[in-house]
């Protein structure tokens, strides 16, 4: 039995090492300054071609917040070419499949076709930057849209301030534009003109806030010259300056309230500010909340939810963004337990990280957990576009795509330590009470 399990084990290795090889891509400028990214891989008949803009929810003005969330949905309403109410009809009557979403710092879009339809995913998407059709019919339509997104997502469902941030990100950042949500605010749509959609389209859709990318079944050469031939012709928007406010270190724990009207049982939110998402301390964060939370035999997990039996479930992860990142842990007690229990309970186990090191079985587990989460992102044509995508516009190094992983491996014990000594500490934080909207009440 011992031979065969060394056998298996040995077939799981070859298996990751196999899918793990290298991912090739070529890049280049257009004179315009669009980056575009291809990467062939001819094993199967399908291919992505995506744009992602390097404008998020932080770059909109305070006043008028939602915009970029909200070009997500407007961008798919026509153009001068694609009539409106059909863009959806185009990709799905040619077997394809297409949909887009918005951060803090991009927004990113995307179709999926057979790879004999390349050219009408570059078409289409060369339609979205040149010659979309921003009109008030468009502008109310998607008003609504939103509008019930919102109601749905954060305002009617359960937990729906934490998932979303709007009941975090307020209190944690007090000067950078992190913080309100990606989601924003319905008033200021409400209030915008049609002239100020216009302008924050002419401001960040251009060529050279974007990059490209074109993944799957192609020829190399014909797809470039069809790149060219649909984008080459659009001009370059002026440069963009960003001057984002810095935030001063949390040097006191904050302490915050925050009621849901959908909720019975509350929650603690234990949420800290962190480094940008390219800095390496933000991989030894990714690592920490893998180890604290990540499956039924993580830390928290185990001793909250199996042993002690106090919490429903405990989540810790940490959210990574291009200025500064979120390490949110959250709580739903089981039963009476108090907030404080729960609290205690987390600091335990953070306390356990920072006066010793984990163990080596932990440490390896934890490693081939970041290898297999590495190689699963990767796993399909849209994930390697999305990759591609990101790793160039948010780190500013594309071949992360293949060396990241180092990154991970390269992570100590004692690195794993030091960050939860540097970032993790109770007056560092804040500490949220999510409470159901009838204890407000009462």
């Amino acid at each position: 039995m011992k031979h065969k399990l060394l056998s298996l084990a040995m077939v799981a290795s070859f298996c990751t090492a196999s899918f793990a090889q290298e991912i090739k891509f070529q890049e280049y400028d257009l004179a315009n300054g669009l980056h575009v990214i291809l990467h062939q891989d001819n094993t199967a008949p399908v291919v992505t071609t995506s744009v992602m803009y390097h404008v998020g929810s932080k770059d909109e003005n305070p006043e008028r917040t939602g915009f970029a969330h909200f070009f997500e949905h407007l961008l798919f309403e026509g153009t001068e070419n694609i009539e409106r109410g059909e863009w959806f009809k185009i990709v799905s009557a040619n077997g394809g499949s297409n949909n887009a979403n918005t951060t803090s710092d991009r927004t990113y879009y995307y179709e999926v076709f057979p790879s004999n339809k390349v050219e009408l995913g570059l078409w289409m998407e060369s339609e979205r930057l040149m010659h979309p059709v921003i009109n008030e019919i468009g502008v109310e339509t998607q008003n609504e849209v939103v509008k019930e997104e919102k109601r749905q997502r954060v305002d009617n469902a359960p937990y729906g301030g934490l998932s979303y941030g709007t009941a975090i990100q307020p209190h944690l950042f007090t000067n950078h534009p992190y913080r309100w949500s990606v989601i924003g605010s319905m008033e200021h749509l409400d209030a915008a003109t049609l002239d100020e959609f216009k302008a924050f389209f002419k401001k960040y859709y251009v060529p050279n806030n974007a990059v490209l990318v074109v993944a799957g079944d192609i020829d190399i050469a014909k797809t470039q010259k069809m790149i060219q031939d649909y984008f080459g012709p659009i001009p370059r928007g002026a440069a963009i300056e960003r001057t984002h406010p810095k935030e001063a270190p949390i040097t006191q724990q904050m302490t915050a309230t925050e009621y849901d009207s959908n909720i019975q049982i509350p929650a603690l939110a234990l949420c800290y500010r962190t480094p940008a998402r390219t800095e390496k301390d933000s991989y030894v964060l990714n690592m920490i909340s893998t180890y604290l939370s990540d499956g039924k035999t993580s830390k928290l997990y185990k001793k909250m939810v199996d042993e002690n039996k106090s919490a429903l479930q405990v989540f810790a992860f940490n959210r990574s963004q291009e200025d500064y990142s979120m390490y949110n842990i959250f709580a739903l007690p089981l039963g009476d337990v108090s907030m404080t229990q729960l609290e205690t309970e987390i600091d335990e186990e953070i306390k356990k990280l920072q006066t010793s090191l984990i163990s080596e079985n932990d440490y390896t587990k934890l490693q081939n957990k970041m290898e297999n989460d590495f190689v699963n992102s990767n796993a399909s044509i849209s994930g390697i576009a999305s990759s591609l995508a990101s790793y160039y516009m948010l780190y500013g190094d594309t071949n992360l795509i293949n060396s990241e992983i180092e990154i991970y491996r390269n992570i100590t014990r004692e690195d794993i330590k030091r960050v939860a000594n540097k970032y993790l500490n109770k007056n560092q934080r804040l500490r949220l009470e999510y409470l159901p909207k009838t204890a407000q009440e009462k």
